[in-house]
Order: structure tokens, then sequence, then C-alpha cells
């Protein structure tokens, strides 16, 4: 069994085969931070081949999963120029392919904020829990930005027509709507119930042996059309052109100013 590595910005159990990953960053929503995009990719990477490891559990601290992109990161790689961007952008795409990709069967738990980087690791988990009240949505667009790396994959769990409808209006919806859209499997009404329901579905996942698996779930996936060669690459330097450019500086002054861009009515 490998050893995890230390992480700051997370929480992890390893109990009876099941890893629990806790986004821990509650004091920002969970916010994804490149610290924490850096460790979810060391935990991934350190049970690739780790067959003991059999489910993972991905949630978040405080009531929410995930509240999207830190924007305080892309401030600070304004000063280092434009590669910065790409680069930020793009390590959060390989997170996605990491998850997308794990031969461990992916479980997310979702509550509160679900929003831009949560919202796609929920579209690259094998099985999706969420709250009844939990809110989903792609903010990008309303901030002057891209949902670059995410939207390959929303695309793949939801289809290119609901797709297009929440990328381009930002729209949010609650636990619902995302059963409804095909993006979560199982809606519960309280934090007890969604307890309950994660045990039933790990309780299924371990009467199935794990190299099956494995190999089944990437048979699954190679079942399904790949994304186009160096799509994730020209979509990180299409967001760093977004970011950099006017509409992009406007909406990320506005959010940190607390006040709506210029464009908004």
């Amino acid at each position: 069994m490998n050893t995890l590595p230390a992480c700051e910005t997370l929480l992890l159990e390893l109990h009876n085969g099941v890893l629990h990953i806790t986004l821990n960053r509650s004091d920002s929503r969970n916010a994804m931070s490149l610290q924490m995009v850096a460790e979810l990719r060391a935990v991934f990477a350190a049970v690739q081949g780790d067959r003991h490891v059999r489910a993972i559990v991905l949630g978040g601290a405080g009531g929410h999963f995930c509240a999207g992109a830190d924007l305080k990161d892309m401030v600070n790689a304004r000063a280092r120029g434009p590669s910065a961007y790409r680069d930020l952008n793009r390590a959060f795409g390989a997170l996605l392919e990491a998850v997308q990709h794990a031969p461990q069967v992916v479980i997310t738990v979702l509550q509160g904020a679900v929003l831009g980087g949560g919202f796609g690791l929920a579209c690259v988990s094998d099985i999706a829990l969420t709250d009844h009240q939990a809110q989903f949505g792609l903010p990008e667009t309303s901030l002057g930005l891209l949902p670059a790396q995410i939207a390959p994959f929303v695309v793949q769990r939801i289809g290119l027509t609901q797709t297009r409808r929440l990328a381009l209006t930002a729209a949010r919806f609650d636990g619902q709507e995302a059963q409804r859209l095909g993006l979560v499997h199982f809606v519960e009404q309280d934090a007890q119930a969604l307890a309950e329901r994660l045990d039933e579905v790990l309780a299924q996942v371990l009467c199935c042996a794990p190299e099956a698996n494995a190999v089944t779930k990437r048979l699954l996936l190679d079942s399904a059309p790949p994304l186009p060669a160096g799509l994730l690459d020209e979509a990180a330097n299409l967001f760093s052109k977004a970011v950099a450019g006017a509409e992009g500086i406007e909406g990320t002054l506005a959010f940190m100013q607390k006040r709506k861009p210029g464009w908004a009515t």
C-alpha cells in the first residue's frame, strides 16, 4: 500500500479500502487553489496502482463541496504574464483527467456550492450524490472568463444541448435539477440521508472485485468518444487570453469588489 502525501488543504482518511478526501478550505467554500489542485493530483497519483484502495469519496468541509477556482490565484498570476494563466488553468484540467481515469470508483458527495471547478469534479465522478439544496452552476462567463477545462467534461456528462444552456447563462440550479440533467445519481433531503446513501453505495462497490472494476471502468471510458487531441491545451490558451482581456479583468475585479461587472444589467 502506497503512502499518502502530506496535505494542507485536504483531509485524508483511509478506512476499509475507501479513501475519503475532504476539501478543507471552508473559509472560502473550498475554492480550488493551486495548492489544492497540486495536492489532489498527488493523492490520485499515489493511489493510481493501489488496488487496496477500492473507492475514493470526494466531499467538502463546512457544508460546501467546492465554489470553483480561487480567483486570488488569478490575481497573483497576473504579474507573471499569460503563461501563468495558461499553466494554472491546464493544471486543473490535468486533475480532471486524473480523476476521470482513476482505476478506483470515484464518488462525489455534493453539498452547498458546486460551482465551476466543483461542477467539473462532479462530472468526472463515477457516482454522484447530492443534497437537494446544493447549488450547481458554471459561473465563468458571468466573470468574463471561460469554463475552459471544465466544459468538455460537462458535455461528456450531460450532453451538448444542456451544457450550452448552462455555460452561456451561468444559471444556478439545485440537486433535483442536477438529477434531471443526469449530472447526479441520487438526491437526498438532509445530511443523514446523504450519509446513509453513501454507505449503501459503498457497500455495493465493495461487493465488486477491484481489478474487475478498474478494467470495466477503462472499457466504459474507451467506449465513449474521447476528447479531441490537444483540446484542453487549446482551452488553456483561450482561458489565458480571456482572463488577461478587458472582460476578464473587469469580471474578476468586480467579483473581488463584490459588485456587478459593467456588462451586467
